[in-house]
């Protein structure tokens, strides 16, 4: 636990992986395991959610938190075991990318199947779309600062910084919770959902925030700020 770094009580995840990463860390294996790991949880996730059931929503919805969980760790198990790597990075920002898209088109084939409304499945690829946007701009935003940068470049924008900066004013806190904190999170938002069978709820929501988050990306600062 000493490797594994302090954090505030937001975001909420971070509360639970610190606490199941050093059990991890006595295994015998690799950050790039259980961010492989963290991929099997999220596509049994989608799985699930795709068959618009209250019980089976519920399990995806489960297996949702078990996926994000595994997600914090393998940062925090990679820092504990000096494995961090740019192909562990990039690695985990595609199993996201896979996940989340996955997870929206999932739970709206799901909605459309126990509704008879091929609407809710329109919504969930529009949600889909818009995090494969964020997916393929972000690689973009690194390669043009990798190509004018070099070595130099960090995509973490943490290099930069003595400490992770905090955000000032409206519009960087604004930035801020819209990016990193609601992300974050977004599994306990799922699960609450599920719970009440509302998570169709989701649908019409990340039809439209989905595309807000990539347009985010290109405010600056906007990649500074990390939970």
């Amino acid at each position: 636990m000493d490797k594994l770094t302090k954090v505030s009580i937001f975001p909420l995840i971070r509360q639970v992986s610190l606490r199941v990463s050093p059990l991890i860390i006595r295994l015998p294996v690799s950050a790039n395991q259980v961010t492989t790991t963290s991929l099997l949880a999220g596509v049994g996730a989608c799985w699930y959610l795709a068959k618009g059931t209250y019980e089976t929503t519920l399990t995806g919805a489960l297996l949702f938190l078990i996926c994000y969980i595994l997600d914090n760790c393998d940062g925090e198990v990679a820092r504990a075991k000096n494995q961090s790597s740019e192909f562990g990075e990039k690695y985990d920002t595609f199993v996201d990318w896979v996940v989340h898209a996955g997870f929206f088109g999932s739970l709206g084939w799901g909605v459309a199947q126990e509704t008879g409304q091929n609407i809710w499945l329109w919504l969930g690829l529009f949600g889909a779309a818009g995090g494969s946007i964020n997916y393929l701009t972000g690689i973009y935003i690194d390669f043009r600062f990798r190509q004018h940068l070099g070595e130099e470049y960090d995509s973490t924008g943490r290099s930069h910084h003595d400490e992770a900066p905090a955000p000032k004013g409206v519009k960087q806190w604004t930035v801020f919770i819209l990016r990193e904190l609601s992300r974050a999170d977004f599994c306990f938002i799922v699960l609450f959902l599920a719970l009440f069978d509302v998570t169709w709820f989701l649908l019409p929501t990340a039809a439209v925030g989905a595309h807000v988050y990539w347009m985010t990306q290109f405010i600056r600062g906007a990649r500074d700020y990390h939970v």
